[in-house]
């Protein structure tokens, strides 16, 4: 327990010193001024969503390959978590975009590749809610999870394929893309930041899920047992012999 505290306290502060950075260390952007300090948790989180979302993945596939129940309790539990971070990535991009582009939303390659890729991750958790039986649900959302993490791949590439409204990716992006040295300091720490929060919960998310499936194992394996009422054949009563008349 004590270990548990000093380890939460830890993840706090660190995400403390992280928003401190972004908001008073990180330089003041040239042109878009105080709103861009939110890309360094707006990126953040669309970081963790597809590392998370890849975690899905690679569980998916090897839950195929070998039919063990952890790798679909990893699998849920990083689907949980990815969804989650998507989320804080389509709320923070808008309120980034209002006063930048000034609309809050266009259908452009990079923006409606991402509304998909969310919607996927939720259907897909949205299908595990409608099966009841522990192994059709983890091998029909284990072959939904695989589908569904194709789009992973297009959302990244989509803003180097099309001219979107998204700006051209300043990490990685090819000639002229780069950041500041102290702009690129604080991104390392709000991601590893956002990384520290990810990875207790992910652990605590896994358990919980075993023993969810080794509780909804158990109701199967009760439900199977227990004899159907209706087949249970009428009994038929005994004849009484009768006795003679003395």
């Amino acid at each position: 327990m004590t270990r548990r505290i000093v380890m939460t306290a830890f993840i706090a502060a660190l995400v403390f010193f992280a928003g401190y950075a972004a908001l008073f260390i990180a330089p003041d952007e040239s042109t878009m001024h105080e709103v861009q300090r939110i890309f360094y948790f707006h990126l953040s989180a669309w970081m963790t969503s597809f590392t998370a979302f890849s975690l899905v993945f690679i569980s998916n596939i090897a839950y195929l390959k070998t039919r063990r129940i952890q790798w679909d309790c990893l699998g849920v539990a990083a689907a949980e978590i990815g969804v989650a971070c998507c989320s804080i990535g389509l709320i923070t991009g808008p309120l980034w975009a209002r006063p930048v582009w000034g609309i809050w939303w266009t259908w452009d390659a990079r923006l409606t590749t991402t509304f998909i890729l969310w919607l996927l991750y939720v259907s897909y958790l949205l299908l595990r809610g409608l099966l009841e039986d522990p192994q059709k649900r983890a091998s029909l959302s284990a072959v939904f999870g695989i589908f569904a993490f194709l789009d992973v791949p297009l959302v990244y590439v989509s803003n180097r394929l099309w001219r979107t409204q998204h700006p051209q990716p300043v990490i990685l992006g090819g000639a002229g893309s780069g950041l500041d040295p102290t702009m690129a300091k604080v991104l390392a720490l709000c991601v590893f930041s956002i990384f520290a929060v990810m990875i207790p919960v992910l652990i605590d998310r896994y358990r919980l899920e075993r023993l969810r499936h080794e509780y909804d194992e158990l109701r199967v394996e009760i439900e199977n047992r227990a004899p159907d009422p209706h087949s249970v054949p009428h009994s038929v009563p005994h004849s009484v012999p009768t006795r003679g008349v003395v």
